[in-house]
């Protein structure tokens, strides 16, 4: 067993681990896990590219890899903090992107502004206690290739989007997308489906 799994595994040790990495009342690594831990365990692709003005919440004990090429610009939020952050190749991670994992996008996948993709819920069913301060619910969020995802869309957890998928600006999507469709509204619905036989986006 890795000293990574151990630590996981033994709640001392967690605890104690959490504490150095992250300050008090925070959700951000400390400074030297920034400039000191992260650069050798997080993968950046060749020619890959993080604004300056990004928000990383990233931390070792999950992964966060960037591809090749990819962009990442200002004001995004990138957090591996419950589940890890994979972005493929030639990916464009648009101004004011929240993206919270367990994530996984493919690769050239545009997201256009102020998207939110989460992983992560919150239960809520125990009304003696604030959602705040209940149990953690994570589910994977997968975005395969070629997807576009429209300004101001909010993908829940657990949510796939299939290869060459649309979502258009403004969208719920609350469940999984067809490849090669177009989904629009809150929630999502599809409009369009790509038709292989006849090379037309046929209204739905």
């Amino acid at each position: 067993m890795s000293l990574t799994d151990r630590i996981k595994n033994n709640p001392v040790l967690k605890s104690l681990a959490l504490k150095l990495m992250i300050p008090a009342n925070e959700h951000k690594p400390r400074l030297w896990v920034s400039l000191f831990v992260n650069p050798f365990i997080h993968k950046r692709g060749r020619s890959s590219i993080i604004r300056r003005r990004t928000r990383l919440d990233v931390f070792p004990y999950n992964k966060f890899d960037l591809g090749n090429y990819s962009v990442i610009e200002d004001f995004a939020t990138i957090n591996n903090g419950v589940g890890d952050v994979i972005i493929g190749e030639h990916t464009i991670v648009g101004i004011g992107n929240v993206i919270i994992g367990p994530v996984t996008i493919g690769s050239d996948v545009m997201l256009a502004q102020n998207i939110v993709i989460s992983g992560l819920n919150h239960g809520y069913e125990n009304v003696d206690i604030s959602p705040r301060k209940q149990k953690e619910i994570c589910k994977q969020v997968l975005i395969a290739d070629d997807v576009w995802i429209g300004a101001n869309c909010v993908i829940t957890p657990g949510v796939s989007i299939g290869k060459h998928a649309i979502v258009g600006a403004g969208s719920v999507v609350t469940k999984d997308v067809v490849a090669y469709t177009v989904v629009v509204g809150n929630p999502a619905k599809m409009i369009k489906k790509y038709n292989h036989l006849t090379r037309v986006w046929d209204k739905v």
